[in-house]
This record gives C-alpha cells, sequence and structure tokens, in this order.
C-alpha cells in the first residue's frame, strides 16, 4: 500500500486526473483501461456513477498500483470515509466542506476540495486541502490560475474544466500543479459506442502535451 507522500507523487508526476463519468461498471472499468493504456494512471470515478462504490473496489483489485485510483462528487464525510474503505487513494469535491476534508486527514488520504474565489481557494487550503480544485475553470481559462497564484504561490492547485490537449500546456505553464481533465479525455458517447481506441488516442496527446509542458 502506497503512502500518501507516494500517492502525492503520482499525482504530481502524471499531471493529469483523468475524470471518468460513465453509465454502468462495465463501462468504467472499460474506460479506466484505455486511458491507462495512453499513459494517464490517476483515474477519478465520478460518485454519479452507477455503483459506484464498487468499481473502486473493482479497478484497485484489478490494476493495484499501476492505476492510482480516486473519488470524485464526494459531498460529504460519510461519503468520503466509505470511499475510502472501496480502496479510493485521493477524494475530490466540486466544493469545499470541511467535514470531507477533516475526515481525509483523519485517516491520512488526499483530499482536493473545490473552490473558485482567492478566498474560497486560501480557506480551502488553510483547513487541510493537499490540493485545491479551482472550478469550473473552463470559463477564466489558464490567465485566472496565473493570477491567483501570484499572491498565493504555495497553494498546489489543480484546475478542472475545459482543459484539453490544446490548452494544457498553458495551464500548467500558468502554475498548475496538475489538472482534472473530462469530457475532453472521455466522452461518453465514445464509451457507449466502444470505441475504447480513440479514448487511448486522447489519453497520448494530452500526455505529449503535458510532458512538452515540462
Amino acid at each position: 500500500m502506497m503512502t500518501k507522500l507516494e500517492q502525492m507523487q503520482r499525482i504530481e508526476a502524471c499531471r493529469i486526473i483523468a475524470i471518468i463519468r460513465a453509465n454502468s461498471a462495465k463501462e468504467l472499468m472499460k474506460a479506466a483501461e484505455a486511458i491507462h493504456a495512453g499513459g494517464v494512471d490517476v483515474i477519478e470515478v465520478t460518485m454519479t456513477t452507477p455503483n459506484a462504490l464498487q468499481v473502486i473496489r473493482d479497478v484497485s483489485s484489478a490494476h493495484g498500483d499501476a492505476i492510482l485510483v480516486g473519488a470524485g462528487s464526494v459531498l460529504d464525510s460519510e461519503t468520503a470515509r466509505a470511499v475510502m474503505l472501496a480502496g479510493a487513494a485521493f477524494i475530490v469535491s466540486p466544493v469545499t466542506k470541511p467535514d470531507v476534508i477533516d475526515v481525509c486527514n483523519r485517516y491520512g488520504k488526499v483530499v482536493i476540495p473545490g473552490a473558485f474565489t482567492p478566498t474560497e481557494i486560501l480557506a480551502a487550503w488553510e483547513r487541510g486541502a493537499d490540493y485545491v480544485k479551482v472550478f469550473p475553470s473552463g470559463g477564466v481559462g489558464s490567465a485566472y490560475i496565473k493570477d491567483v497564484k501570484a499572491p498565493l504561490p504555495q497553494i498546489p492547485l489543480v484546475p478542472t474544466g475545459g482543459i484539453n490537449a490544446e490548452n494544457a500546456s498553458e495551464f500548467l505553464a500558468a502554475g498548475a500543479t496538475a489538472l482534472g481533465v473530462g469530457s475532453a479525455l472521455v466522452d461518453n458517447r465514445l464509451i457507449e459506442a466502444g470505441d475504447f481506441n480513440v479514448l487511448t488516442e486522447r489519453a497520448q496527446k494530452l500526455v505529449a502535451a503535458v510532458q512538452s509542458a515540462r
């Protein structure tokens, strides 16, 4: 079992958190494998996925440390505790809930709460966040990350929303520690059509963009 520090090192080495939403556990498993084949080994399973807890267990059991599996859309401490027991290595929320941060810190799990304004971002950090998810970032772009990092350089930010292979390097150059990538990487229409090879190709392009920004 990896330590929290090792899990954070994995996130910062990959710099991509693939956010997967699917209509079934079977589809999500295949999508996770396709993305992993493309070089992305940090995957967030949203709690809006049917049987999300079982999916987290299955992916963790099937791939072990090869894929770092986390849980997304976690809104309360009860859910946070449940996903930890299911094998989630990190917990992500679209908002900042102190009880979620507290339970993650209590059990030594990486926690990434969501915030938007500088005041919210600082509050999440001071409460005990390991990273702060800047959400939604699609409407403000990479310039906003640069602006926030200027007075708050100590806070590691994970912008999420509107990020793709074309602008990933811009967000990283602006100071992002990692990127939360959803629909630009994992499209439910492709999953439903069984076009998992396209997911692998998208992952490869995104990984190449991130590597070019190093």
